[in-house]
Formats: C-alpha cells, sequence, structure tokens
C-alpha cells in the first residue's frame, strides 16, 4: 500500500481546495456604450454608470 512520505502543510491542502471553485470576474454592461468593464470599475473610454466621467487621452 502507497504511504506519503511526508505530511501534506495545511497551506497546501489550502490552496488545493481555494483553486476548486474559481470563477471568472464579475463585469457589467455600459448603458449607453455597450462597453463590458469590471463592476464598479469606469469603462476603457471613460464612462461609469452611463456618465462620462474621464477624458480619455486617446479620443
Amino acid at each position: 500500500m502507497a504511504v506519503q512520505q511526508n505530511k501534506k502543510s495545511t497551506n497546501k491542502r489550502g490552496n488545493h481546495r481555494a483553486h476548486d471553485f474559481l470563477t471568472n470576474p464579475a463585469t457589467a454592461v455600459e448603458p449607453k456604450t455597450g462597453e463590458v468593464h469590471l463592476r464598479h470599475h469606469i469603462s476603457p473610454n471613460g464612462f461609469y454608470r452611463g456618465k462620462k466621467v474621464i477624458d480619455v487621452k486617446g479620443e
């Protein structure tokens, strides 16, 4: 019968269990432009909740 040579640390065991249930980050769709961005963050063109909040240099 196979027996492990060293005890697995609680840190390693916890990391193994923590990575089982990873999900994708929550995203939101900007109502005016239709851009997808992280929730509670501005969109790439500077919109947040339908309002222009910052000017982007690329425009």
